[in-house]
């Protein structure tokens, strides 16, 4: 293992991460999953404390979204369709069912035409409770339709960092040494702009997790229209130096990713997150190009080649 001796600045850094130090020695899985979400479980709240519906509804997927929006679009009429059925047989005029079942799928349709606002006119209230449910039910009706356009418009206009990493990362050849590298490319067609990387190497060493920063050959670029490959050369300075392939396994090492992007179209900072495990490092690898040979001359990359990483002679031991 390399002989790097940094106890206070590695606790200073454990610290500045926001983890602290009991946590990152109990810890024994990785701190951040390769999704970016952080592998950690809070107890001991309310379920109403704790939950944040506006954020849960703005960063679930669209399919959920529009999911849940119909469950509780379904469940807001069945609601006030048993209402109107516990008003009585006289609360809704227009009515010609006979059965129970008929009478509350009536209901059910008049509570739909009054939470949308269509009215068609075939039922209308009849009696005081009638009247009493569809006033609540319009002023209901138009909040939650305020709601949902505003998380809706809020989504849509929602700038994210979809930046794709690649599945594995590599110790490869650099400038006749070896560097760590991992490779990364914008998911979306919109432009994201000084785009800046922030890379921690956590480990075990003597039973302890130390935390070290490791320094990029460019921790920053201005604009992100290709592809980019971030490297931290292990040069004599560098915890990774000296350090076999047996022992990073060993040491149950962690690569913590944070990037942070300017959003062009919108002009607000972005963030992406990631991390490999030991065992999601190629020890003696080397990324395939990516680039495309166009016929008027323009710059291209294959993004199918992003995660594709070709052996190289002689890696480090």
């Amino acid at each position: 293992m390399s002989g790097v001796t940094r106890g206070e600045a590695t606790e200073t850094l454990s610290r500045d991460l926001g983890l602290g130090d009991r946590v990152t020695q109990r810890h024994s899985d990785r701190f951040i999953r390769r999704d970016g979400t952080f592998n950690v479980r809070r107890v001991g709240l309310s379920p109403l404390r704790s939950l944040s519906l506006y954020h849960h509804l703005l960063t679930i997927t669209w399919p959920r979204f529009f999911l849940s929006v119909a469950a509780f679009y379904l469940a807001s009429n069945l609601v006030f369709a048993f209402a109107y059925v516990w008003a009585g047989p006289g609360a809704l005029s227009g009515t010609s069912a006979a059965t129970p079942g008929g009478r509350f799928l009536e209901a059910f349709f008049f509570s739909v035409h009054t939470l949308a606002t269509i009215g068609y006119g075939t039922i209308a209230p009849h009696s005081l409770a009638a009247h009493v449910l569809v006033t609540v039910e319009a002023l209901f009706g138009l909040m939650g339709l305020a709601l949902v356009t505003g998380i809706l418009f809020a989504r849509f206009s929602r700038p994210d960092a979809r930046i794709v990493f690649s599945r594995q990362a590599a110790i490869a050849p650099y400038k006749g040494g070896w560097a760590l590298m991992f490779r990364i490319a914008n998911g979306r067609t919109n432009q994201l702009i000084e785009v800046s990387a922030t890379v921690t190497l956590n480990r075990l060493e003597g039973g302890q997790r130390k935390f070290y920063g490791l320094p990029l050959e460019r921790k920053k670029i201005l604009f992100f229209p290709l592809h980019w490959v971030v490297v931290h050369p292990i040069d004599d300075a560098s915890p990774l130096a000296n350090v076999t392939h047996e022992q990073f396994l060993a040491s149950d090492a962690e690569i913590l990713i944070l990037l942070t992007a300017v959003e062009e179209d919108f002009g607000q900072n972005v963030h992406a997150r990631s991390s490999y495990l030991a065992d999601e490092v190629v020890w003696g690898g080397r990324f395939a190009d990516m680039y495309l040979d166009t016929d008027d001359g323009s710059m291209g990359v294959d993004m199918r080649r992003l995660h594709h990483i070709d052996a190289v002679p002689d890696p480090p031991a």
